[in-house]
């Protein structure tokens, strides 16, 4: 591995703008890392689910994961004559908890207790960089080998001891770490044309000779959360979803597997790309209502966090002692004050002026009487009438429903009539799909922060026999729905 701690150090702003990208590059590295309630206990902690992960070459056949991501961007050299790269991942660290026995020796212990945490087995994640230097004139052709970049993190095993208030050792915290192998591959090609432009590849291989296995079984061998930045200092990246027109037909032809580059830092740079196993746009950015990172983004930031502060100690000492990452989460909510807990409740980010004059309501809505909100009324809606029972594409069924989950998150003072009126309007609908309505919660938030009643869903299918639906099978044209920039979660626009 790469041990030049300079290889990324430019002079000028390079160096500000990369700190900026790492900051929203920290978000794709530890999203999904530890989730709410931040317990190693908690079911959907027992397995990471986190997105960019490469697995060794033997173990792809199982699991629907790969084991090389490959970035194409095109690059304006102008005065650039320097890529800098920088791949990131984390590294599994599977960690066991022993206990000091009277006699000297340890025992593995499933939970060890202390006064502000109880230690508990957990796959820890320790990030890892790459750092890779070189002249691009050196990257074109067949000398673009000698660029080639590769790294091998050789297994070990690390103890720390635990001690208590006193300094007495209570007992030790086992680390091991499996092998891990990887390269980076750097090519540069100049394109035909009138234009001085060329196709910067940049591909990541796990190479670790490691024996085929699941998902459980790869994953100490994995890099996971893989992503990429890359700088060339003078030089210009086209944008792959906004570029020049002249450009526009050789940015459709490049390929992307498993990464999506995007401009990153500042609004208005153009020398830099973070390529990330998650679709973001071009400079993207946290957003400043985000207090810190809550790592779970299939949450709301505020509903988070009011869950977080309402967990018992001793939930709280099991997180604390589940990660170091989850005990900042319980560190931040605890000492959150109300002003921040304020902002995450929502965002204006524009206006948009609305000329034409409001039209009729739309068929099926109709007013109650005296005050109140729009009501939607399943008996006048022709729509609802015949509920879907499978989940068409294109004409072709590829699912079948099964369950839902529905959260209500209700203003303060909407009337309980009302509530039950959408409740049971809900059940019919579907018990007429022949789904079940498995779990749900309620929240209240204050009159005036609200609309009445929102309702968020989740649902559970059923994939036929012979029907493949793995990301993997994404294509050019298909529909990507996205939810709003990285952070902004509950206050996305």
């Amino acid at each position: 591995m790469a041990a030049d701690p300079d290889l990324l150090a430019s002079p000028g702003t390079l160096d500000d703008a990369l700190d900026h990208a790492r900051t929203v590059a920290d978000a794709v590295l530890f999203e999904g890392y530890v989730l709410y309630p931040y317990r190693a206990s908690s079911a959907k902690n027992r397995m990471r689910w986190q997105f960019g992960v490469l697995v060794p070459p033997a173990c792809t056949a199982q699991g629907g994961e790969y084991a090389e991501q490959r970035t194409d961007i095109l690059l304006e050299p102008r005065t650039g004559d320097r890529l800098h790269a920088e791949l990131r991942f984390l590294h599994v660290r599977r960690r066991t908890v022993e206990r000091l026995d009277p006699d000297g020796t340890y025992t593995e212990v499933p939970e060890l207790e202390l006064p502000d945490r109880v230690l508990v087995p957990w796959d820890e994640g320790h990030e890892e960089r790459v750092r890779l230097h070189a002249p691009l004139a050196e990257l074109a052709g067949e000398q673009a080998h000698t660029r080639t970049v590769t790294f091998d993190l050789p297994p070990a095993v690390e103890h720390e001891p635990v001690r208590d208030a006193e300094g007495r050792t209570l007992g030790r915290l086992v680390r091991r770490r499996a092998r891990l192998a990887g390269e980076i591959r750097p090519y540069v090609e100049q394109l035909a044309g009138p234009y001085r432009v060329s196709r910067l590849t940049v591909t990541v291989h796990n190479t670790t000779d490691a024996p085929a296995g699941d998902r459980t079984t790869a994953l100490p061998h994995s890099m996971i959360g893989a992503h990429l930045l890359l700088a060339v200092e003078g030089g210009r990246f086209l944008s792959m979803t906004d570029p020049p027109e002249w450009a526009r037909h050789a940015v459709a032809e490049l390929r992307n597997d498993h990464t999506w580059p995007v401009l990153a830092g500042p609004a208005g740079r153009e020398d830099l790309v973070l390529s990330s196993p998650i679709i973001l746009e071009d400079h993207p950015v946290l957003a400043d209502e985000s207090p810190g990172p809550l790592y779970d983004a299939t949450e709301i930031d505020e509903i988070l966090s009011l869950r977080t502060a309402a967990l018992t100690e001793r939930e709280k000492r099991e997180a604390r002692g589940t990660d170091d990452r989850a005990a900042e989460v319980i560190d931040l909510v605890d000492s959150m004050p109300d002003a921040v807990r304020e902002r995450l409740h929502g965002a204006i980010r524009w206006l948009r002026e609305v000329t034409d004059p409001p039209g009729p309501p739309a068929a099926g809505l109709t007013l109650p009487e005296g005050t109140g909100h729009p009501w939607w009324d399943p008996q006048q809606d022709p729509e609802a009438a015949d509920a879907p029972t499978t989940i068409p594409i294109d004409g072709e069924a590829v699912g079948q429903a099964a369950y839902l989950s529905c959260g209500f998150i209700l203003e303060e003072g909407v009337e309980l009539s009302v509530v039950g009126r959408v409740a049971q309007a809900l059940g019919d609908a579907a018990r007429t799909a022949g789904v079940t309505v498995a779990t749900g919660d309620t929240k209240v938030v204050d009159a005036g922060h609200g609309d009445g009643i929102f309702i968020n869903t989740a649902g559970i299918g059923l994939v036929p026999d012979g029907v493949d639906i793995r990301p993997g099978r994404a294509a050019p044209g298909d529909a990507v729905l996205v939810s709003g920039q990285i952070g902004v979660h509950g206050v996305a626009s």
